[in-house]
């Protein structure tokens, strides 16, 4: 199991993206008033349209479209409102570009609301473990999924890696019942979700390269983290920089899809890890193992 061998996820509408050769950006578009680093900055549907246009310039190959926050704490909102902020961006971005477009939400109803208006990608931070429906909707429009991990709302197992186990086990039996297709797979740890020490995040990150045996990519969202805050002290628009540097540490270790806030400054960073990984490869130095088979 290598980093340098290919999977060709297999998305909506179609469409798919190769990974596994270099790395992918998946730039995140929050039309929220609350996130907790750009709360507000595109809370509009048009100010969210300038800020993914840019991001497809700076070098993403995905849009996360996401409606509500999902910070501690942020206030909930409802299918009707989440839909509201975000069915018109998609729509917008299909008719203008031709983006491959995610969606950020563990709601069937938005799901199926924004794969109809075209988007390729469902990414769901519950991993198809809070809405029963969403898996046969995923499946049904045989879209692309991310399934991430998250300990919130559960009780967590002692050790993180069994723990990631345990989660990511229940849910791709729950994608594999609902005939979602294994190529259409990617699995997120989830930096930050109930991870509640920066020592566990980072501890993760150590040891994210035995997740490589389920023989899926890994889509990995570390982007202005709190861990990351309490390792600088700097604030959440400031941890860029750090952001970039976790980037290089998960591309070296197999990831191979990065959702993050500022998509040029991770793609330098995705240039010298890949870099450095194709020289690896032509001299035949060992590679790491992770990422996907």
């Amino acid at each position: 199991m290598t980093i340098d061998n290919k999977f060709i996820w297999q998305l909506g509408h179609g469409r798919s993206l190769p990974l596994g050769e270099i790395g992918a950006l998946m730039a995140i578009v929050n039309v929220t008033p609350d996130s907790f680093s750009d709360g507000g900055l595109h809370a509009t549907t048009d100010a969210a349209i300038r800020h993914a246009l840019g991001c497809l310039e700076a070098g993403a190959a995905i849009l996360d479209v996401g409606g509500e926050s999902t910070r501690p704490g942020a206030a909930g909102v409802d299918a009707k409102e989440e839909q509201a902020r975000i069915i018109p961006v998609i729509e917008e971005l299909v008719a203008s570009t031709d983006a491959l477009i995610s969606v950020d939400t563990y709601r069937a109803d938005t799901a199926a609301a924004a794969l109809n208006a075209g988007a390729h990608i469902i990414n769901d931070v519950y991993g198809l473990q809070r809405d029963p429906a969403m898996a046969e909707v995923v499946a049904a429009a045989g879209a692309g999924l991310c399934i991430m991990h998250t300990g919130r709302d559960r009780e967590r197992l002692s050790d993180p890696i069994a723990d990631q186990f345990a989660f990511l086990d229940r849910s791709l039996a729950i994608a594999e019942r609902a005939g979602v297709r294994r190529e259409a797979i990617v699995l997120d740890p989830g930096f930050g979700f109930a991870k509640e020490t920066p020592q566990e995040n980072w501890g993760l990150m150590a040891r994210i390269e035995e997740l490589g045996a389920y023989g899926l990519p890994l889509l990995v969202g570390t982007s202005r983290k709190r861990f990351l805050g309490a390792l600088t002290g700097r604030d959440a628009m400031d941890r860029d920089v750090a952001t970039a540097a976790t980037t290089v540490a998960l591309r070296m270790a197999g990831a191979c899809v990065f959702r993050v806030h500022n998509v040029a400054m991770n793609r330098d960073a995705l240039l010298v890890a890949d870099a450095m990984l194709a020289a690896r490869r032509a001299i035949g130095a060992p590679e790491q193992s992770g990422g996907h088979a």
